[in-house]
């Protein structure tokens, strides 16, 4: 029996796209518990007094006293907390957009060793700087307080890595931008996170052994018992 377009016309569209959303965040799942728990830590922040949200955000930071003091907790801590509550559906576009990409293109753990190890190293490193800086009596103590918290490190990280992703076309230029976006800040009076920042896209890029592509060269060369392929 025909049916003009009614209520179940409509219905179906919304169907599709919320299986793909379901079959999105399903292959992603890494990448959506991330959000969720910056999320709800954000509406903590929202929440919070100014007493209170300032007690929260040095708490959680892994700058170089909370690093001396707690350094495995902060590390992990810090990553889930960001400054700004406001900017959180810019965070959510770009984890859509960088995470979630390249969760579903190297699998989660993977992804997730990617982005660890260049939050970790960002973090140490940069920190290791301010340290020197105030020893040399370049920066005052306090900056031994300074909030250090956030993503941004994963994100720089899964951007170099999404490098891969792209064809060849597009991979220079995305490339390109890239060097100019993280590069320019160290260039004009870089900070501690300028740094941290650059360090987590070079071990982004550096993470070219984990993707895919190798791993089906490597499929190749042995099929072919090392000849070229047409």
């Amino acid at each position: 029996m025909k049916t003009d377009g009614g209520a179940d016309g409509t219905r179906d569209p919304l169907r599709r796209a919320t299986a793909w959303v379901r079959a999105w965040i399903r292959s992603t799942p890494g990448t959506h518990i991330w959000l969720l728990i910056i999320g709800i830590t954000s509406l903590v922040i929202a929440s919070a007094s100014e007493g209170l949200e300032h007690t929260l955000l040095h708490r959680t930071s892994s700058n170089i006293h909370e690093l001396n003091e707690h350094p495995l907790p902060s590390l992990l801590i810090s990553g889930f907390w960001i400054e700004r509550p406001a900017s959180f559906l810019l965070y959510v576009v770009m984890f859509e957009l960088l995470h979630a990409n390249v969760e579903r293109w190297l699998g989660t753990w993977r992804w997730l060793l990617t982005v660890a190890v260049a939050h970790v190293a960002a973090t140490l490193i940069s920190q290791e700087l301010v340290l020197l800086a105030i020893e040399g009596h370049r920066l005052p103590r306090s900056m031994t307080h300074v909030v250090d918290i956030g993503v941004s490190y994963g994100l720089a990280a899964a951007a170099g890595v999404l490098t891969y992703r792209l064809r060849r076309l597009w991979r220079y230029g995305y490339l390109a931008g890239l060097l100019v976006f993280f590069g320019v800040p160290l260039l004009t009076g870089a900070t501690f996170t300028d740094i941290g920042h650059a360090i987590a896209l070079v071990l982004g890029l550096a993470a070219w052994p984990l993707t895919p592509a190798v791993a089906i060269g490597e499929r190749r060369e042995e099929g072919d018992g090392g000849a070229g392929a047409p």
